[in-house]
């Protein structure tokens, strides 16, 4: 499993315009067969920073998923809207390993740690 967390610098007068990006994003990840976990706007401290985190079964699917977006018209509209809205300034991608307390306790119980 890989979780991919973007960290974006966003426009703070065009959040709005932010908020119509991410919901479209949200449904788009899930089309195609990822789980987003949602974006994080600003509410307190920094106004200009926001982040995402979605997840896919493994780093082929993920690598499955942006060739995909790459062609796919409602995706492409996306990017389109960000561009022409300029709410986005720049954004930052990290991919991630989860830790769920399940699996802690099932390590724990093979390891005694």
């Amino acid at each position: 499993m890989i979780t991919i967390h973007l960290r974006y610098e966003i426009d703070a007068d065009r959040l709005e315009d932010f908020r119509e990006y991410g919901r479209r994003w949200i449904a788009l990840v899930e089309r195609f067969g990822g789980t987003h976990h949602g974006y994080f706007l600003p509410s307190e401290g920094d106004s200009d920073e926001a982040f995402a985190l979605f997840t896919f079964e493994s780093l082929a699917a993920y690598e499955r998923y942006r060739e995909d977006a790459a062609v796919d018209p409602e995706c492409l509209e996306a990017y389109r809207f960000a561009q022409e809205t300029r709410c986005i300034r720049r954004y930052e991608r990290r991919f991630l390993s989860p830790l769920f307390s399940a699996e802690s306790s099932d390590t724990e119980a093979t390891t005694g740690r």
